[in-house]
């Protein structure tokens, strides 16, 4: 019998909410823009109103439900359901996500946050492509960089809760401050962000990543030569996390993602010659299974998977 569980992704840019049942299937869903000129309390209000529209649609109430997970930026508490400090989202520091999205539902509605990586990274163990792996990272490469850590079939959380702040690890300090205040994090220098910010700047105009990464296939050099040097700052980082945790398994989803296997490619060929342990220079590096469904379904695995 199939059970019912809504998933919330809340990104930088924008926030996806689907209802997703037990076999992380969605049912519905909508994706809502981030707007950072208003509230925490007036987004939150529109994240209820598209969650009870969906239920609607699909013929559900919020006591059909399983719960609602939701998967957020860190660093957060996903013990008091709070999050505490996102670069990205600094109008949202300190903010009791849980306890204000509940007053929008009964009060027995089971609401979950937890770090949008490990939220995908659960998702990926859930149904995914790391099933069969017991110590994987997800990484996610898109508005920022983050990851989620399974050692033993296990997430590893932390003791805070905030594992797999990856992308705020130093690759080259030349490149400029980060928004967390250190000098050339990973994610700085290498997500989507990153990547459109550079091309912008070298190009006199507004480009997005995806204009970017066209422009480079259409013969641009000087894009053509951003693209290689981002695939190369990607490697550098998963060469850190084989050093560091010895992973059976690299699974890379996000935007960044998407442009696939020049990505991977590069990737592996990076990997292969600077991994210290001669075992990691093959590790596997593979696309999320879920694709770019990975944070609204790793959401709902929140409420629907043991991890």
């Amino acid at each position: 019998m199939k059970e019912f569980a809504v998933g919330i992704d809340i990104g930088g840019t924008k926030i996806a909410i689907g209802i997703v049942d037990s076999f992380g299937e969605i049912h519905k869903s909508e994706t809502i823009k981030m707007d950072k000129k208003v509230t925490p309390d007036q987004m939150v209000k529109k994240i209820a109103a598209s969650v009870n529209q969906l239920l609607k649609v699909s013929k559900l109430t919020a006591s059909d439900l399983r719960g609602i997970g939701i998967g957020a930026p860190g660093p957060l508490n996903p013990k008091e359901g709070i999050i505490t400090a996102p670069p990205n989202l600094p109008g949202w520091w300190d903010y009791h996500l849980v306890k204000n999205l509940q007053d929008y539902f009964q009060s027995g509605t089971k609401i979950i946050l937890e770090n949008d990586a490990n939220a995908a990274a659960v998702a990926e163990k859930w149904i995914g492509a790391a099933t069969d792996s017991k110590d994987f990272v997800y990484l996610t490469i898109s508005t920022g960089i983050g990851a989620g850590f399974f050692s033993d079939s296990k997430l590893f959380q932390g003791t805070s809760g905030n594992a797999g702040d990856i992308g705020h690890i130093v690759i080259d300090p030349s490149r400029g401050t980060c928004s967390c205040g250190q000098k050339g994090c990973w994610e700085f220098i290498a997500s989507g962000t990153a990547i459109a910010r550079r091309g912008s700047e070298l190009q006199g105009q507004s480009l997005t990543t995806q204009e970017v990464f066209k422009l480079a296939d259409k013969g641009n050099r000087e894009m053509q030569q951003l693209v290689e040097q981002s695939f190369e700052y990607i490697g550098m980082g998963c060469v850190a996390l084989i050093n560091m945790l010895d992973p059976e398994k690299i699974v890379i989803g996000g935007g960044v993602s998407q442009i696939g296997d020049p990505l991977f490619q590069a990737i592996k060929n990076y990997v292969s010659k600077f991994a210290l342990n001669p075992s990691g220079r093959t590790t596997e590096i593979v696309p999320a299974g879920l694709q770019q469904n990975s944070g609204l379904i790793g959401a709902a695995s929140l409420i629907h998977a043991s991890y």
